[in-house]
């Protein structure tokens, strides 16, 4: 039996800082991961449309990103047998779970954004 499936649901506290939860919290709430998530919830892409989706994330980056989810679990990595190889990257269930939520995150974040810039603004214009 593996260590994990040995594990029980009070093991994992994402607040404490032993717990084996936080580099996955890290994989998918950073920049690349969630974005890399997020643009992969429509369904199945190719590194370089995935690239292009992702805008602004270099080809070295996205590629560690895809890595770390696939270890993870969130990502499957598809080589289609064609001349040139075709690869593909889909999530899993569990990825598009997150990915879902990921999604309500973003569309809630650009909703706010006009408070966030007015706040942003006001903190600026505070004398230092």
């Amino acid at each position: 039996m593996a260590a994990a499936e040995t594990r029980n649901a009070e093991y994992y506290d994402v607040f404490a800082s032993t717990c084996p939860s936080r580099p996955v919290l890290e994989h998918v709430t950073g920049r690349w991961g969630s974005l890399t998530l997020g643009a992969l919830a429509d369904g199945p892409r190719r590194f370089n449309d995935l690239r292009r989706r992702v805008d602004g994330v270099s080809q070295k980056i996205l590629a560690q990103t895809l890595q770390t989810l696939e270890r993870d679990g969130f990502v499957k990595r598809t080589v289609h047998s064609t001349f040139p190889l075709h690869v593909e990257y889909s999530l899993t269930p569990m990825g598009q779970s997150f990915a879902d939520r990921l999604l309500d995150f973003f569309s809630h974040l650009q909703g706010q954004m006009p408070e966030v810039e007015r706040a942003q603004e006001e903190y600026d214009s505070r004398p230092r």
